[in-house]
């Protein structure tokens, strides 16, 4: 895991989760994610014009994966390594090869704790804000929240409602719930 060239600066970092083909209009899309594109577009054009970083997760999944706990709880396809349903969706490709991002692809809800403590030497320590967007607010972003907000204490985590979406509007506001009981701030809702 490398960023990709370019100047950094700051510390606040943009975490777009698994905005996926397969979680907007393939395998698992719902119509709420669609909504998203642009507005997470614009907010990682933002971050990368000011210097800051970027990370892309991708949820990944392999051949097997109907044979794992996840896909015996949920035996839908999805994700594919090397399938289109694995690309970042819409104009968001637009930054797979971009300056100050990093994309990072977890076999998991969350990104795993020993590639957690490698993502953060690509990160550096001295992160002070992390901003988290993308779907599925009460799977994947409330995971990834948990496991940034281990990493870096003392990091104000973010979470901007706006920019999040689940197939189960409730269950995505007990997850904004949530994050706020976990001491993150929700920006948007």
């Amino acid at each position: 895991m490398k960023f990709n060239e370019g100047v950094l600066k700051m510390s606040k970092l943009l975490v777009v989760i698994d905005y996926q083909k397969d979680f907007v209009d393939g395998a698992l899309g719902f119509e709420k994610a669609a909504t998203l594109e642009q507005g997470i577009y614009n907010k990682v054009s933002q971050y990368l014009k000011e210097g800051h970083k970027v990370l892309f997760t991708y949820d990944t999944h392999h051949k097997e994966y109907l044979q794992t706990r996840e896909g015996k709880n949920l035996p839908v396809l999805h994700c594919l390594k090397g399938t289109e349903g694995h690309e970042l969706y819409g104009s968001l490709k637009e930054f797979v090869n971009a300056d100050n991002t990093l994309h990072y692809e977890k076999e998991g809800f969350g990104i795993a704790p020993k590639d957690m403590l490698k993502l953060a030497e690509e990160l550096g320590e001295d992160i002070k804000e992390i901003e988290l967007v993308g779907v599925v607010t009460n799977i994947c972003v409330i995971s990834n929240l948990v496991m940034f907000q281990s990493q870096y204490r003392n990091a104000d985590v973010i979470v901007d409602a706006s920019l999040c979406a689940s197939f189960d509007e409730s269950l995505h506001e007990k997850a904004l719930d949530v994050a706020i009981g976990l001491q993150a701030k929700v920006i948007n809702r």
